[in-house]
């Protein structure tokens, strides 16, 4: 039941709900050597907010391509005492729920990253299958030199939480996923037992991120797809924010965030992105819409969505043609860049402090400014045209 095909591409696998651990992964910051600073900041270059489960069993700590690009510095000074100028993006006291972490590849891991440059304290979510090879590696360190922020100290996750996003309650969950092995050592993981776990551990939080998804029949066109997969693909990629939300609202502190993460396929046809996973990114983008009234009025929340361009990520290769659309994209936007993971994550950092404090029911284009054009000028029908071409390129 692993699907996998997605978006640019925001990779949809069988059962993408997210879930973590509920024990306590505390990797204290650490300051690093002058050699490994820098390093670590582009090693955010891929990723997709969607895991697919059999690629990330596979290729879990493959290596992620390396991006030469200017960073945009999302974060606050690193110490209390020293003086801010400017506009910084200061989340230092905040504290974030980011769902939707499995591994240091993807969209989740690179907002995660961004905020806690910021200075916010982070808890993160992972899906209860992928909890343990995640934990395990935060132990042992592998995800060290993706971990390095701007000022050279190690992200600090305080708490990893085990959630499955496709459930709300404990009477949710079918007998079969309960006695499933993969579940096995893992409670109190369903949307509503997680946001009680946090209030019980923490008491509030000021920012909710949504960064996951799920379509397990996404490689197929939508006119084949039955009933029962575009019905997952609702439930796991759209309603799921829905729930996280509702639970969550209530130990939001006023004045908050919540953010989650969409795909151009919402509104443009995009072919190989099936399985009704593009009307679930519709259905997210007008929730998001409806949820910013909401919330807004209710606990002065604020509620934006960010829709990324295509990322190179483990989950988006398994899919067949994302490199593809990086390359359409490179010719087509714009901007004739490549789009990192932490581009995404900076915007979120953005969306999520007092700078943003006017922005709520948005949909944030993060992806070179592809979503502007109407044709693709790389068709050989504009051959004749002096299309303009980036004299930067190397």
């Amino acid at each position: 039941m692993a699907a996998t095909a997605a978006s640019g591409l925001q990779m949809a696998t069988a059962r993408p709900c997210i879930s973590c651990s509920h024990r306590v992964v505390k990797v204290g910051a650490a300051i690093l050597g002058a050699s490994s600073k820098g390093a670590s900041w582009a090693k955010l270059a891929s990723g997709s907010h969607i895991s697919s489960i059999q690629p990330f069993q596979r290729t879990f700590m493959s290596s992620s391509v390396k991006l030469n690009k200017a960073v945009t510095k999302a974060m606050s000074e690193s110490s209390d005492s020293k003086p801010v100028s400017g506009l910084p993006i200061d989340l230092r006291g905040k504290r974030a729920f980011i769902a939707g972490v499995a591994d240091d590849n993807g969209y989740g891991w690179a907002i995660a990253k961004s905020l806690a440059a910021s200075g916010a304290e982070i808890l993160v979510g992972t899906w209860v299958p992928a909890l343990n090879i995640f934990e395990t590696s935060l132990r042992r360190g592998k995800f060290d030199e993706s971990r390095v922020l701007p000022d050279g100290s190690l992200m600090d996750i305080t708490k990893v939480y085990p959630l499955d996003a496709v459930f709300d309650n404990p009477e949710d969950v079918p007998e079969d996923v309960k006695t499933n092995k993969r579940y096995a050592g893992s409670s109190k993981w369903t949307v509503q037992e997680v946001a009680e776990s946090v209030k019980q551990d923490f008491g509030s939080i000021d920012i909710l991120v949504h960064s996951l998804a799920n379509g397990p029949e996404v490689s197929k066109p939508l006119l084949e797809t039955s009933r029962k997969g575009y019905l997952a693909a609702i439930s796991a990629s759209s309603y799921s924010y829905v729930s996280l939300l509702k639970h969550f609202l209530p130990i939001m502190n006023p004045g908050g965030s919540s953010i989650s993460l969409t795909y151009i396929a919402s509104e443009r046809i995009i072919p190989g992105y099936g399985g009704g996973m593009s009307s679930a990114k519709a259905a997210l983008e007008s929730d998001t819409r409806v949820l910013a009234f909401e919330a807004g009025r209710k606990n002065r929340i604020r509620v934006n969505t960010i829709s990324a361009g295509p990322l190179r990520s483990r989950a988006a290769k398994a899919i067949g043609f994302i490199d593809t659309m990086i390359e359409y994209s490179l010719a087509n936007a714009p901007l004739q860049k490549e789009l990192s993971a932490d581009e995404v994550g900076n915007a979120a950092a953005f969306l999520a402090s007092p700078l943003a404090s006017a922005v709520t029911g948005t949909v944030m284009y993060v992806d070179n400014g592809l979503n502007t054009m109407g044709v693709g000028v790389d068709s050989p029908v504009f051959k004749d045209l002096d299309i303009p071409k980036d004299s930067h390129q190397g």
